[in-house]
Parts: C-alpha cells; sequence; structure tokens
C-alpha cells in the first residue's frame, strides 16, 4: 500500500513538473513578443520621428541658384525701336493687357508701348514695380512716363532675362512662397477640392476618405481624394513614388508625427511649396509660385480667380490635365474646381460663373530653367567655383547677376551659323569650328561668348579651352614693346623688311612673308600694316624676345611661352579668352581689366554676398599704346583688315589685326569698336587646314557681328605726351600739309623727326604741329 501510494504521488508530480513550464512558457512568449513589438514600434516612431524634424526644421529644399543676364536700361535716346522693344518683353515674358491688371503685362498703341513692370531684387537695390508709358520715334526712345505719378523718368531698369539653373542632383526648380503670401482663392481652392477638414484633423481624415468614396461613386469616376494635404506633403517630401502597404503605414505614421510637431499653417506652406504642378524639359516645376510663371507668366498674388483654379486643378494630375496638351480635360478640371469651391461658399455662384467663362489663357512654353547660352554658362561657373562650393551654388537659392547682353549674344550666334555655312563652300573649308568672346571696350566686362558653333552644353569649350597658335596676333606686341624705346623706334622708322637667318640651337630659323616676297625698307607702321613677317622679326630680335613676352604679361597674359624667335610671329600657343584679356589693354589705351562675366552674387534672403567691381591697373605705356592702336587702325584702312570698311563708314575708325598660323590651320581676327572689342577664331578641331586667312575668315564673322551691335565709332584721345607732325612719306622728314603726300603722325614727345623735307615751305617755331596746338590756337 505504502509502495502504490508512494508511486502514485511521484506519478502525480512529474505530471505537474511537465504542465506548469508550458503555461509559464506561453505567457512569457506572449509578453516578450509584445514588449519587442512595442520597442520595435516606438524605435522606428522615434526613427520617422527623428527623420520627419530633421529634414521640415532644416533647409527643406535644395534650390537651384538662378543666372541673369545684364537688365536693360531705358532713357531718353535710348537706340531701340518699339519692335524691338516688344520684343524684349515677350523675352521677358510680359504678357498683352490692355488694362495692365497685373505685374510683367504690357501693351502697344501706335509709337507708344505702356506696360506694369516687375518689382524685382537687384543686387543694389530692390525695385518697385511701375506703371509707365514709353514713347519712340524712328531713332528710338523719345521718352518714359511714370502714369502712377504723371511725370517724365530719367532711367528705368527692366528686370533681367533669366538665362540658366544650376542645379543639384535631382533638377527640381520652385520658388519659396510664405503662406501669408498665398491668394486666399488658392488656400480656398485646395480646401475644397483637397482637404475639407485640413484644419479638424490631425494628419488623417476617416471622414475625408469616406466623402471622397461618395462623391467618386456618385461622379462616376475620381472627383475627390482621401489623402490629406498632410498626406500628400508626406508623400512628396519624405516618400518615394512606390505602391505598396508598407508605404501607405508609413504615410500615416509620418503624417501623424507631422500634425503633432509642426502647426497647420507650417505644413499648409511647405505644402504650397513642394506639390508637383509639371515639367518644364528636364526641370520639375515644384510649388504654385512656379507653376504661376511656368503657365501664365505672372506672380502668383496677380493671377485672377479662374488661373488660380486652373493652377489647383493640376494637383490631382499634372501630366494629365496639362493644359498645353489637353486645354479641354483641363478646363473640365478647372471649372470642377469652381464648382467645389461654390459648393463650400468660399466663393459665390455668381463668381464661378464668370471665372468658368473665360479661356485658360495659358503664355506659350518658356522653357524658364533652360540653359540657353551653355559656353557662357560653363564660364560663369568656372569664375564661381574658385569661392563657392558646388553644393552651394546648386542649393541655396543664388541669384548670380552676369555681363551677358542677350541681344548681342543672339547676333553673335546668328553670325556665326551663316557667316560658317557660307565658309565652308569655299575650298578646303571644311568642318569648321570656331570661338568667339566679345567684351564691352570701356570695361572688360562679357557681352557675349560662344564656344563652338553647336550651341551645346556637352561641347567643348574653345572659347576658354582651345589653346591655339595666334598667328601675327602678337605682332601689335613686339611693335608695342619697340615703341616703348621712342629714342630708337617710333611709328615712322624705317625696317629692313629683307631675309634674316636665325640659328636657333642646332638649326637656322628663315622666316618667310606671307606672299615670300621681301620689301625692303618700310616704315614701321607699313610693316604693322601689312603685316610683313621680316621685318617684325627683326625688330623683334632688337628689342629681345623676353622683354616681349614681359610685355604680353603686363597686358593680362599668364599662360607660360617658350622663348624662341618662332614666339615673334605667334608660335605661342592661346586660347581666344587669353587674346581677348591681351587686346582688351590695347581697347583700354594701356590700362588693363581683367575680363569679368559676373557683376554679383545675391543669396536668397536678398542679401549681397559677393560683387566684382570694376578695376583697372595702367599696364604699358598709354604712348606707346596709342601709337601702336593709330597703327592698327592703318591695318583696318589700307591692310589686311580693308574688308570691314565695305560695310562701316570709313570715318569709323576700327582699329584690328588679322592673324594666320601656318599651312592656315588658324584663322583669327581680333578688332574693336567704340564700343565692343571682339575676337574670332576659326579652325578645325583636328588641326587640319582650312585655305582660310584672318581676312577670308575670321575677319568675316567679326564684321557680321560687328555691324549688327556696334553703334559707336572709336575715337582716340592721345596722352598729353603724344605730338603730332606732317611727315614726308619719301624722305621720313619733316613736312607740312603743302608736302605731296605728307601725312600727320604721332609721335612720343621728342622722337618726331627734327630735320625738314625739302617740300617744305615753311616750318613751325617749334618743330612741331602738334594736335592740341591745331585745336586750341594760341
Amino acid at each position: 500500500m505504502v509502495e502504490k501510494t508512494k508511486k502514485r504521488g511521484v506519478r502525480y508530480v512529474q505530471k505537474k513538473k511537465v504542465n506548469r513550464p508550458a503555461s509559464h512558457w506561453f505567457r512569457k512568449s506572449i509578453w516578450a513578443f509584445i514588449a519587442g513589438f512595442t520597442f520595435v514600434l516606438l524605435s522606428y516612431l522615434g526613427y520617422l520621428d527623428y527623420n520627419v524634424r530633421k529634414q521640415f526644421e532644416g533647409n527643406r529644399w535644395a534650390i537651384p541658384a538662378r543666372v541673369y543676364a545684364s537688365p536693360v536700361e531705358l532713357y531718353a535716346g535710348y537706340g531701340v525701336s518699339a519692335a524691338k522693344f516688344e520684343d524684349l518683353l515677350q523675352t521677358l515674358h510680359y504678357r498683352k493687357d490692355a488694362r495692365l491688371s497685373s505685374e510683367g503685362t504690357y501693351f502697344r498703341q501706335g509709337p507708344y508701348v505702356s506696360l506694369k513692370t516687375r518689382s524685382f531684387t537687384f543686387w543694389d537695390q530692390q525695385q518697385s514695380s511701375s506703371l509707365l508709358r514709353v514713347g519712340f520715334t524712328d531713332s528710338g526712345i523719345a521718352n518714359i512716363i511714370d502714369l502712377a505719378q504723371s511725370k517724365e523718368v530719367a532711367i528705368v531698369r527692366m528686370d533681367p532675362v533669366q538665362i540658366g539653373s544650376f542645379y543639384p542632383t535631382i533638377k527640381e526648380d520652385r520658388i519659396l512662397i510664405k503662406w501669408q503670401d498665398a491668394p486666399e482663392a488658392l488656400i480656398k481652392g485646395l480646401l475644397a477640392t483637397e482637404d475639407r477638414d485640413f484644419y479638424d484633423h490631425f494628419g488623417i481624415s476617416l471622414k475625408g476618405i469616406a466623402r471622397a468614396m461618395w462623391a467618386n461613386v456618385r461622379a462616376g469616376g475620381i472627383v475627390q481624394g482621401g489623402s490629406t494635404i498632410t498626406q500628400q506633403l508626406v508623400k512628396n517630401f519624405y516618400l518615394t513614388s512606390e505602391r505598396s502597404l508598407w508605404r501607405k503605414v508609413n504615410e500615416v505614421f509620418m503624417s501623424l508625427i507631422l500634425e503633432a510637431r509642426f502647426s497647420k499653417n507650417a505644413i499648409l506652406e511647405a505644402y504650397l511649396n513642394e506639390v508637383f504642378l509639371g515639367q518644364d524639359g528636364g526641370s520639375a516645376v515644384h510649388g504654385f509660385a512656379l507653376a504661376s510663371e511656368f503657365y501664365f507668366g505672372s506672380n502668383l498674388k496677380d493671377l485672377p480667380l479662374e488661373q488660380v483654379a486652373s493652377l489647383v486643378a493640376l494637383v490631382r494630375g499634372p501630366s494629365y490635365y496639362d493644359p498645353r496638351r489637353y486645354p479641354e480635360r483641363a478646363l473640365q478640371r478647372r471649372n470642377l474646381v469652381l464648382d467645389e469651391m461654390a459648393a463650400e461658399a468660399y466663393i459665390t455662384p455668381e463668381q464661378a460663373a464668370a471665372a468658368k467663362a473665360k479661356p485658360l489663357n495659358v503664355v506659350d512654353r518658356t522653357h524658364r530653367s533652360a540653359n540657353r547660352y551653355p559656353a557662357f554658362l560653363d564660364l560663369v561657373k568656372r569664375q564661381l567655383r574658385q569661392e563657392y562650393r558646388e553644393e552651394d551654388l546648386t542649393s541655396e537659392g543664388l541669384a548670380i547677376f552676369t555681363t551677358l547682353d542677350t541681344v548681342v549674344q543672339d547676333a553673335l550666334e546668328k553670325s556665326v551659323a551663316t557667316k560658317l555655312d557660307q565658309l565652308e563652300k569655299l575650298p578646303k573649308a571644311n568642318d569648321l569650328e570656331t570661338a568667339v568672346v566679345v567684351t564691352r571696350r570701356d570695361s572688360g566686362e562679357i557681352a557675349a561668348l560662344t564656344g563652338g558653333r553647336e550651341n551645346s552644353a556637352a561641347g567643348f569649350n574653345r572659347a576658354l579651352d582651345a589653346v591655339r597658335p595666334i598667328g601675327s596676333l602678337i605682332k601689335p606686341v613686339v611693335y608695342l614693346t619697340a615703341l616703348e624705346y621712342p629714342d630708337k623706334y617710333t611709328i615712322t622708322t624705317p625696317i629692313s623688311d629683307t631675309a634674316i637667318h636665325i640659328k636657333s640651337g642646332d638649326k637656322i630659323w628663315e622666316p618667310k612673308n606671307y606672299d615670300h616676297r621681301e620689301h625692303g625698307n618700310v616704315g614701321l607702321h607699313t610693316a604693322l600694316a601689312h603685316s610683313y613677317n621680316l621685318a617684325t622679326v627683326r625688330i623683334g630680335m632688337d628689342v629681345g624676345i623676353a622683354r616681349t613676352v614681359k610685355t604680353l604679361r603686363n597686358m593680362g597674359v599668364t599662360r607660360p611661352v617658350d622663348l624662341f624667335p618662332s614666339f615673334l610671329l605667334g608660335a605661342a600657343e592661346l586660347t581666344p579668352m587669353e587674346v581677348t584679356q591681351m587686346y582688351q589693354t590695347l581697347a583700354g589705351d594701356g590700362f588693363s581689366t581683367p575680363l569679368r562675366g559676373i557683376r554679383a552674387v545675391v543669396a536668397a534672403n536678398g542679401e549681397r554676398l559677393q560683387s566684382y567691381p570694376f578695376t583697372v591697373r595702367q599696364a604699358v605705356d598709354p604712348a606707346a599704346t596709342y601709337i601702336v592702336n593709330t597703327m592698327l587702325q592703318e591695318v583696318m584702312r589700307e591692310g589686311t583688315g580693308r574688308a570691314a570698311y565695305s560695310v562701316f563708314p570709313y570715318d569709323y575708325g576700327l582699329v584690328g589685326k588679322t592673324g594666320t598660323t601656318n599651312d592656315s590651320k588658324d584663322s583669327w581676327f581680333a578688332g574693336y569698336t567704340g564700343d565692343y572689342l571682339s575676337v574670332v577664331w576659326v579652325g578645325r578641331d583636328d588641326n587640319k587646314p582650312i585655305g582660310l586667312t584672318g581676312s577670308t575668315g575670321a575677319l568675316q564673322v567679326w564684321i557680321s557681328l560687328m555691324r549688327q551691335i556696334s553703334t559707336q565709332p572709336v575715337n582716340l584721345v592721345p596722352p598729353d605726351n603724344i605730338k603730332m607732325a606732317w611727315v614726308d612719306p619719301y624722305s621720313g622728314l619733316l613736312a607740312n600739309e603743302t608736302c605731296e603726300g605728307a601725312r600727320e603722325y604721332p609721335y612720343i614727345a621728342g622722337s618726331a623727326p627734327i630735320e625738314y623735307a625739302a617740300c617744305a615751305e615753311t616750318a613751325p617755331a617749334d618743330g612741331v604741329n602738334t594736335f592740341f596746338n591745331n585745336l586750341f590756337p594760341q
């Protein structure tokens, strides 16, 4: 009995040992799972909370830098016709509106153009919108009247043309606005169609989902969405376009977090700036402010009710309701938005009916984000990279004001296209390429630039990077160096243009003239005017190659060059930009001004970050420079540049020099008028001969361009130490006006001839008839 009882007890105990651990383990597992799930969920919510706050509180968007051309300034006497001014307004995306109901509108009536300018923040001032009437005559602007104040205005600066943008990796563009600045109709339209309970829900709206489902069932299609504005913002701002249950869960969680952390107005403001509303070429259009300009060419605050409704209509599907591609769909959706606004009593039925009767009035596609002038923008970006990081250029919303003149740039591109097509009809002139740099003569500002025949952003920028022999363009540097020694060289010093043999290492260099002839003794000015190689080499070897290179350095060229005798005939290789810097010093009368393409950089908040003021330094002797410039005028009148006077008046005073390299592989021309300096290179990328000289190639492009843009002749002003003297061309001695063939030449004081030719009947008292004595007789 005892044993049986013991056994039963043992069995009882063993049974309890098996069951109790199983039940205990199950409960523990459940609690562990709940605890683990809660920990993971809270950790994940914490992670989402961190990401939501980090992105929303920091710089929410990478705003591309906007690059602007030089603004046009209007004043009485400005040489622009009413038709050309209207072209400018259309380039600036002004729209015709006889009521001038908003900024950026105009209308033309006979010789008058009335307009309402846009307010704009420049680098030096904030300019308000103005109501103006501009009167025109055949010669240009007659007067500018401020219609609001009924008085004449001296000068008006137009808002500048945007010529491009510097984008981050993701090409998105937007114009940021504050929620307070959004039109009331826009807010009401969004609430009526996208989220009626926005100010009442906590991120998601079950009521809104149910209402949207019922409305869609009744309409037989999708007319309302169930997502709140907060959810739409989360979907666009934080999440990808992937459609999955997990993304929807994240959307809900992040919407709740966003509502808990930030105010309704902060969320609404972010939505106004983030929502995707279209595609401008390769750039996405985000936000209502940019969409307003993209579709209607107007500031958002100036849009009428029907156009605001059109923007709201795009929220549901920018591609599907694109008013340019599908105007009927867009019109139908816009009218539905107006009906919804009326149903919510945001507008009256009469207002809705009046707005629905209006057409869409969408402007032509403008591609405001396109980089219209890629070679010039390449120059701008290179200059900016010296002072700004890449991420600052592409994400901080900088406004970059440049020196580009769109009228000059367009004329340049037209000239290049036309002239190269004509030149390629000549033998050997195949597959031509070109590079051109145009500067304002008085400031060194780059007005236009092209880096090749094709206007391609991906192309090789020959204006900045093509290093080519410059040929005879170096010769003015040689003569300038010589003229800085007036006791030895003057403008009429006779130079032997005969064969010369120069030992260079183990070789003998024997240069030749282009025409393979010798011309005997010629005046220094004649040697340059006709680009005689032999005379130039003799001068250069006499003054020294090193001294000539020093002059080149003083003129702004820093690239290393070889000190070989062939340097004197242009064996040195430079880029078109470097050649332009060299000739800018000549155009500046011996004063060097660094070439610049940027005027100022302004931050997104309007603060001026950087300005690029005009700087100048004396680089070479102004008197010697003046004499070289008069000799370069002779190049244009009688020498290799004379073809230009088939187009220009003979008294225009053109200054310039042609350049041709061995085997006619490079055709160059550099020259200036009273207002512009232009340097042109024509050649082939494979360095094969093109059969063109500087005169038959590059000069033709220069003439075509300059006849379109130049309005000022050259007026060289002699320095005080320049004296004019009449000289007999046969003897090189002093003469007077009565001597046959006598010409007046400039000399540095004390360097003119002192003996008289036989033809001189009388001599001036001081031996020199100065230019100023002729003007101001004593």
